[in-house]
């Protein structure tokens, strides 16, 4: 019988499964794994800037993505990425190399003594396969399961030697497809909910931020005249903001939630969590003359809400077939947006305001543009200036883990290099994860970086007035020379300091990705300012 080793028979199911981009950080463990390897191999210099860039990456190709991190001290490094692959689903595949098997026992150098249970907490499968001859089968179960989620499988790096049946190829290289369609019973009971109620208000997530459904549930929305709010702590924008139906992003808190939703008599939540809160105000969940269906694919979601009726479809599907039901279908969605102020305008020189900073982005860059956010303490100026008319145009870290928004705005720019790519990054954010520079540099990343600079950790300061906390320490960054940084990462970096120069430099950064694929950072100094307006 021909055999094959364990890695050439991993290798051979990547292909298989079009896996032809990884994202990684190797240690010795994990070097036998990526002899001969035959995917495009994205170097990281911290694990949680790999974590952070294989997210951004599946967020756009919604594909499982494959990770390669070292041992426990590797995984380790990338848990804080990994807590908002988490939250957000991301089908990623991470792969850590583990000592030799007859190794871990006496834990000695690089042994990882209990690997499964590391990333356990956060990702939808973590296992160590017993045997080398069962990595393959692992490794395919991994692939398959990551549909739900992050999945670790940690492999002793002497099993990619050993050897198995060449016919184990054959045999794991196969398809698992989801199929079913809602209930036509079910869909025509929420469209006679919609039509009888009196004041219905529908409440959107980021897994309907979908290019499939985008313009569906527009004319849902200007069919019924629906108020559209987005659910609250959003990574992902499923509605244009500037949309005369939007009412903006749900505080984070159970009392507001309450009192908006409370002025309805139906609330669907399509695509959300109910509800992912941030800060304590406690108060009533929903009252009683408030009837709320939330509806998405996340059973464990469905099962936690303290409140509300829960259907378990896919929310994309959802929306269609409800669209479908109530004849919204039909429609063609208009082309009104609410027309935006003014910028508010810094009295400092050298300091623009944040709005001046979205002001010009929105005047200067495709409207197709992604912007990859992390500049907690903007939001307000944000949604006030930002006109974002198409599906996948916002990202933000799914579980607020700082770190996350610069690598991963070079994995949403790997994975689609047709839209420009602006990453928004705050000064406070920038340290956790500024190696990822180098990255943009050596795979030539058409990524445009503009870091906001106020020298604080602005959000952390509304959060400590709102807590009562007076003179919270470690919120005052000081002085950082981000320009010399990026520079030292042979990137074109420079700061600007006034509205006139930003709108040329955005010009010409946007310029330079399009023709050289090439990165640029822009540096500016902003004001402080709070994430919600008072």
């Amino acid at each position: 019988m021909t055999a094959v080793s364990v890695r050439q028979a991993v290798h051979e199911l990547m292909a298989f499964h079009g896996m032809t981009t990884m994202f990684g950080n190797p240690g010795s463990n994990e070097l036998p794994f990526l002899k001969d390897l035959p995917a495009r191999y994205i170097l990281g210099l911290h694990e949680a800037t790999v974590v952070a860039m294989a997210d951004g990456y599946s967020q756009i190709t919604d594909r499982p993505t494959l990770v390669n991190l070292h041992a426990a001290s590797g995984t380790g490094n990338g848990l804080g990425a990994l807590t908002n692959s988490a939250i957000s689903r991301s089908k990623l595949v991470i792969t850590a190399g583990q000592q030799v098997r007859d190794m871990i026992g006496p834990e000695v150098m690089l042994a990882n003594v209990d690997a499964a249970a590391l990333a356990k907490p956060l990702v939808h499968q973590s296992l160590e396969p017993l045997s080398a001859a069962d990595v393959p089968r692992a490794f395919s179960q991994s692939v398959f399961a990551s549909e739900r989620g992050p999945v670790y499988l940690s492999v002793p790096y002497d099993d990619w030697d050993a050897e198995v049946p060449a016919a184990q190829i054959n045999q794991l290289s196969r398809t698992v497809a989801k199929a079913g369609t809602i209930d036509p019973r079910v869909v025509s009971d929420l469209g006679d909910k919609l039509r009888t109620a009196t004041k219905p208000v529908l409440v959107l997530g980021p897994d309907v931020d979908d290019e499939k459904t985008w313009e569906t549930t527009i004319a849902l929305a200007e069919a019924f005249d629906l108020p559209v709010w987005a659910a609250p702590s959003l990574s992902r924008l499923p509605f244009p903001n500037q949309h005369p139906n939007f009412r903006g992003v749900l505080p984070a808190g159970i009392a507001p939630i309450g009192e908006i939703l409370g002025a309805h008599d139906l609330a669907l939540v399509i695509g959300a969590p109910v509800f992912r809160y941030h800060q304590w105000q406690p108060g009533q969940y929903l009252p009683e003359t408030t009837e709320l269906i939330q509806i998405g694919d996340d059973p464990a979601a469905a099962a936690r809400a303290p409140f509300g009726d829960a259907l378990i479809a896919d929310p994309v599907e959802a929306i269609g077939a409800l669209a479908g039901e109530l004849g919204a279908t039909d429609r063609t969605p208009h082309e009104a947006h609410i027309q935006i102020e003014p910028a508010a305008a810094s009295a400092i020189d050298g300091v623009l305001h944040p709005e001046e900073v979205f002001a010009s982005l929105r005047e200067t860059m495709p409207a197709d543009t992604r912007f990859v956010v992390e500049s907690t303490s903007t939001n307000a100026a944000f949604w006030a200036q930002m006109d974002l008319r198409h599906s996948g145009s916002y990202f933000f870290p799914a579980s607020g883990g700082l770190g996350w928004g610069l690598p991963a705005a070079m994995g949403v720019a790997l994975a689609d290099p047709d839209r420009p790519v602006v990453a928004i990054i705050g000064d406070g954010s920038a340290h956790y994860s500024i190696s990822a520079l180098r990255t943009a540099v050596e795979e030539n990343i058409p990524v445009i970086i503009v870091l906001l600079r106020n020298g604080t950790y602005g959000a952390l300061d509304w959060f400590a007035d709102m807590l009562g906390v007076d003179k919270a320490p470690g919120l005052d960054l000081g002085e950082v020379d981000f320009v010399s940084i990026a520079r030292g990462y042979q990137m074109r970096a420079e700061h600007v300091d006034s509205a006139a120069d930003l709108d040329r430099s955005i010009a010409e950064a946007a310029d330079r990705a399009h023709r050289n694929g090439t990165p640029t950072f822009i540096e500016v100094s902003t004001e402080k300012t709070r994430p919600e307006k008072k």
